[in-house]
């Protein structure tokens, strides 16, 4: 189960690498590049889906992914359409920075009897949207605003309601094609407040970069649009990883 082996990870202080794969980003040929490279890499998950998918390989790109590789596969859903039962497990993602109730409930109330009838593990989770990022697609697709990047307090809040909620895993994420990182102190401040298992994505463009986000705490990072630019980042940002420990 993939939210026991979190738990466990967390439990030992363990931190997480895992990929994000936008299906619309990649070729057959550029995925088995970035598969064969994980094979040998640090990595410990894969996370697909995207906020505006164009194609029709969604299905494809899991399938590919779990033929050629042993690292698990998350759906990471960007609309209610992103499913399939050939995944290990779903990220149900509640936009609790937003006020859209589209992406708090509307959504998911909707999704509830495929993701039943498709029999994959289910992974509640609060989703922040978190910086000064009104251009990226998260924030234009789920009409929301973020929550500032100077203000921890509310990020601690909004964490603490969603443990209370019973959510099992918290995300914040500074947005794809976000210009900077979640800062360390609105991290350290959550991680803090909160026992859930912590995931940060958003602005990852180096093994730098991850290392600093390891260290304030964060228990995975995720990474996706530095990959596509520059897969020899799966190699660095593995090597990094194994500097924190």
């Amino acid at each position: 189960m993939i939210y026991q082996s979190l738990k466990e990870a967390k439990k030992k202080s363990e931190k997480l690498f895992t990929i994000l794969v936008d299906p619309d980003k990649y070729s057959e040929n550029s995925l088995l590049d970035l598969v064969s490279l994980a094979n040998k890499s640090n990595v410990h998950y894969f996370f697909v889906g995207g906020s505006l998918m164009t194609s029709d390989l969604f299905e494809k790109t899991i399938s590919l992914l779990k033929s050629s590789s042993d690292i698990p596969v998350v759906i990471f859903p960007g609309s209610n359409v992103q499913l399939s039962e050939k995944a290990d497990a779903l990220l149900l993602l509640s936009l609790i920075s937003g006020r859209n109730p589209e992406y708090l409930i509307g959504q998911h109330v909707v999704a509830a009897p495929y993701i039943k009838a498709a029999g994959i593990e289910v992974l509640p989770t609060g989703y922040m949207l978190i910086g000064n990022m009104m251009n990226t697609t998260a924030n234009y697709m789920s009409n929301t605003f973020p929550i500032p990047a100077n203000k921890s307090e509310i990020a601690v809040c909004t964490a603490m309601a969603a443990e209370m909620l019973g959510m099992k895993l918290i995300y914040m994420d500074g947005g794809s094609g976000a210009g900077e990182l979640i800062s360390e102190e609105m991290i350290k401040s959550v991680k803090s407040a909160v026992q859930l298992p912590l995931i940060v994505g958003g602005g990852i463009s180096s093994p730098e970069q991850a290392g600093k986000l390891w260290s304030a705490g964060v228990d995975m990072i995720v990474v996706g649009n530095a990959i596509e630019k520059n897969i020899t980042l799966v190699t660095t940002i593995s090597e990094a990883l194994k500097k924190v420990y």
